[in-house]
This record gives structure tokens, C-alpha cells and sequence, in this order.
């Protein structure tokens, strides 16, 4: 997919064909190990698919809440030029998927930030190279914005994990992240 413009204007991303071996507008048809994938933006009429592939995020989840808020958040992120949503499929059925986020910055010349989130492949379909796809295709959407960085954080210890997004150009050594949780709060309170 070619970006249109950086969030609030900006040049045209022209590198598209860099990072995948073929294209076709609005979204990359790739062929990978003899399999076909399409690597866009998810639509947003594509919500209970994403809530479906996510079954393969964490084993154990907070529940969501009813349909009318998760909808109305839903519309809320597909609204905002700053969050985007990427997928992969495969013969039309969504099997990865990744979120990424620019956040706008004061300093490196008021050059933006990206943060990528909930990278998830299906079970069926992991070590086939579609985390990797959307992946890229996160990180063109990013540099396309003008980002100086793209971070991600993973909550996985495994070294096969740590050598996937390796693979894609991170850095697990370039700075240490830290997290911590909300603490408790009341059910349905946002």
C-alpha cells in the first residue's frame, strides 16, 4: 500500500517496492513459499475478524466489554489517522495481524514516534513468514509518517521470539523498556 501523505500532510511514501517483491494498490499481493498473502489495512468492517484472530494473542485475557462499547472504541481507532491496523490474509480469512501507533514528539525535530502493538498470528498459520509481513508493512506505514523510531515490546521470553522481530530489523539491546500495570479498577471503568 502506498500512504497517501504523513499524518497531517506531508510527501507521498515512495519505497514501497523496497520492502515487498510485488504490489498492487491499496494493498500487496505477496507470494510467499508458494502461499498467496494480501497485506493491508484491516477495514472496519472487519472488527470480528480481528476479535477472532486475537483468541491467539494471550492465553488468558480480560473479557471485553458489551458490543455497543467495543464497536464505538473500534470506530474510534479506525477514525484516527495517528492508529492504523494491518493484516495479512490468506485466501480472504485474516490470519495476522498488528497494530501500530504514531505519536507525535517535541524533540528529533518534532520528528513523530511509532509504537507497535498485539502482533498476532493464528496458531494454524505461525512460521510461514505472515507475522513478518505485517510486520513490514507496519514499519513502511511508520517511516512513511516520518517516524525517527518504531518501538515494540513483547511480553514473550523465548529467544525464538526475540530472534522474529531481530529478523525484522529491532533491536533487542538498543534500550531497556519498562512497564507497569493499572491497578485495579472498577468493572466497566475506562
Amino acid at each position: 500500500m502506498q500512504y497517501d501523505q504523513k499524518v497531517g500532510g506531508g510527501v507521498p511514501m515512495t519505497n514501497r517496492e523496497r520492502l515487498h517483491s510485488a504490489s498492487t494498490s491499496p494493498s500487496s499481493q505477496v507470494g510467499n513459499q508458494g502461499r498467496c498473502m494480501e497485506v493491508r489495512q484491516i477495514a472496519p468492517s472487519e472488527l470480528k475478524s480481528l476479535l477472532a484472530l486475537y483468541q491467539h494473542l494471550h492465553d488468558i485475557d480480560d473479557p471485553l466489554p458489551d458490543t455497543a462499547t467495543v464497536e464505538a472504541i473500534w470506530q474510534e481507532l479506525v477514525g484516527n489517522s495517528r492508529y492504523r491496523y494491518f493484516g495479512v490474509y490468506t485466501a480472504e480469512t485474516l490470519v495476522s495481524s498488528c497494530t501500530v501507533t504514531v505519536v507525535p514528539n517535541l524533540t528529533r525535530g518534532c520528528r513523530p514516534y511509532a509504537v507497535i502493538e498485539n502482533v498476532v498470528t493464528h496458531a494454524d498459520h505461525r512460521k510461514r513468514g505472515y507475522g513478518k509481513a505485517v510486520l513490514i508493512e507496519a514499519l513502511s506505514f511508520a517511516w512513511s509518517q516520518g517516524c525517527y523510531k518504531v518501538m515494540l515490546m513483547t511480553g514473550r521470553k523465548d529467544e525464538a521470539t526475540f530472534q522474529f522481530y531481530e529478523a525484522v530489523g529491532f533491536n533487542r539491546s538498543d534500550k531497556q523498556a519498562f512497564a507497569v500495570k493499572a491497578p485495579p479498577t472498577n468493572p466497566g471503568a475506562r
